[in-house]
């Protein structure tokens, strides 16, 4: 189980650390050096890959979360239904409703169909993705909390 808890603590951490690069980094880079419509193709290709991303690494880490729960529901010291699991389903939640709701309904918004205005939208999908970036750094934290204690017992 130790191996498990590492594993999972690593790749949440990377996670963070991937969210991180694409929304301080990558995306402000890209505006500050291309051409506005260039950057808007190469930054919404940066989050569609990172959507396809976060699902994956969502869905592995649920199973991770999944099994330790019931181990721990088991043994009589924990919940089916962690917090760690909680924490993956607002992320899945915030890549979804952020990435295949908001943003096809901001390219319709550019292009002048919809009844609300792109900057409207683009606010409510860098909302989505900050809520996700502080849900994937809260379960990195924890996970590297519980994998240090499952070292210590």
């Amino acid at each position: 189980m130790r191996s498990a808890s590492r594993f999972a603590a690593l790749v949440a951490a990377l996670w963070a650390g991937i969210l991180l690069c694409i929304g301080v980094i990558a995306a402000p880079a890209a505006f500050a050096t291309l051409a506005r419509s260039d950057a808007g193709r190469f930054v919404n290709r940066l989050f569609e890959q990172e959507a396809y991303l976060s699902i994956a690494v969502a869905v592995v880490l649920f199973a991770v979360e999944r099994q330790r729960s019931r181990d721990a529901a088991l043994a009589g010291t924990g919940s089916v239904f962690s917090v760690n699991l909680m924490l993956l389903l607002g992320t899945l939640f915030c890549t979804v409703a952020g990435y295949f709701a908001v943003q096809p309904m901001m390219a319709a918004a550019r292009s002048g169909q919809g009844g609300v205005s792109f900057g409207m939208l683009h606010a409510v999908s860098a909302g989505f993705f900050v809520l996700k970036g502080l849900l994937v750094f809260a379960l990195a934290w924890r996970l590297t909390e519980l994998s240090r204690t499952a070292k210590t017992s």
